[in-house]
């Protein structure tokens, strides 16, 4: 549908939570949440929660729903810590920005997350049924494909998520989705290797890239939503608003016209991969996937629906940040949560501005 006006806005709808005063573990910001509802219905926020020296953690935070909105949190502690030697280097540590998607065919919380080890950033997965107790199914294993001649394990890897139903995989197999965007700067791993990138990737700017993992196999054994294949380019910066990188937000969210796939859109500067950046901005934009066949977009947005604009925004530990990474549904209206400059999270309504010529 080009040229089509995009049929969702955002609306700001407030601060949700803030660090709480002489928190130790919320010191450097509380920020991205995940989400999900418990088995009795109740709405939670699963935050990263950083500590002096930039070490994060998972919490668990009740939303406090006023008048049909959410308006703040009610902390029930922490769920997930970097207490695994992977997820610590020698002078760092953190299990961060955790996006969490409830899969039904499952009957499970699904979170990828990244685990900040020896070597840097690596995805990983974990999954619960209740979001207080969660089973890691481990670093997350890219199958070969020769095809694009690299080792997509030899990669850093960020922004991770499931969709919540299967799809067809580009076998014809039914299965699991899963968004991620790889790091193609190998000098990061090992100093003077440089940007190095797949058999056919002519743009080596970091973009959303598609993976799949066969239904049959993880309900054979779930351990095996942590092997992925059939690895795919899906999207790559377009627009102004994502002239430095994009990469994906919240679990895509089923819709009339097909996914909706929040994401951010980046412009500026990156100083290292390690550093919390000072010089880049980060805002929301969104596409429309086909229902069928995710890897086709049938339309994006060209400007951001949602971009640094508020003190909150601006000013943090990361300045100039919008970073959307959850959609929830309540009393039928639905709200994304996202970080507010590292440092806040926030929330803003989710509108559909058209309506379906089948809706009647």
């Amino acid at each position: 549908m080009p040229g089509a006006a995009f049929p969702y806005r955002l609306t700001r709808m407030g601060v949700v939570m803030t660090p709480e005063p002489g928190n130790a573990q919320e010191a450097e910001g509380v920020l991205n949440p995940g989400s999900g509802h418990t088995p009795d219905g109740t709405l939670y926020l699963l935050p990263r929660l950083v500590a002096t020296g930039n070490v994060s953690r998972v919490g668990l935070a009740r939303v406090v729903i006023t008048d049909g909105v959410p308006t703040g949190v009610e902390r029930e502690g922490v769920v997930l810590e970097p207490d695994q030697g992977w997820e610590r280097g020698a002078h760092n540590a953190g299990v961060e920005d955790p996006r969490v998607t409830f899969v039904p065919r499952l009957g499970l919380h699904v979170m990828t997350y990244v685990a900040y080890g020896p070597l840097g950033p690596r995805t990983a997965l974990a999954v619960s049924s209740d979001l207080r107790g969660w089973r890691r199914l481990g670093p997350v294993l890219f199958a070969f494909d020769e095809a694009l001649d690299m080792d997509l394990n030899l990669f850093h890897n960020k922004d991770t998520v499931f969709f919540p139903e299967p799809v067809t995989g580009p076998n014809g197999v039914e299965s699991f989705a899963v968004l991620h965007r790889p790091m193609w700067d190998l000098g990061e791993v090992k100093p003077g290797e440089g940007i190095r990138v797949p058999a056919g990737v002519t743009d080596t700017r970091q973009s959303i890239w598609i993976s799949y993992v066969p239904v049959e196999d993880v309900l054979a054994d779930v351990t095996k939503l942590a092997f992925w294949s059939g690895h795919r380019f899906l999207a790559g910066p377009e627009f102004a608003f994502e002239e430095l990188k994009i990469g994906g937000g919240p679990a895509p969210l089923r819709v009339p016209e097909g996914w909706l796939l929040l994401h951010h859109g980046v412009t500026g500067v990156i100083d290292g991969a390690f550093s919390q950046q000072q010089k880049v901005n980060y805002a929301a934009g969104a596409m429309i996937l086909d229902a069928d066949d995710p890897t086709i977009i049938l339309q994006r947005t060209s400007e951001p629906l949602l971009k640094a604009e508020t003190p909150d925004e601006l000013s943090g530990i990361v300045p100039n940040v919008v970073f959307p990474t959850a959609i929830e549904e309540i009393d039928g209206q639905k709200y994304v949560f996202y970080g507010m400059a590292d440092s806040k999270i926030g929330v803003a309504r989710l509108d559909r501005t058209t309506l379906d010529p089948t809706d009647g």
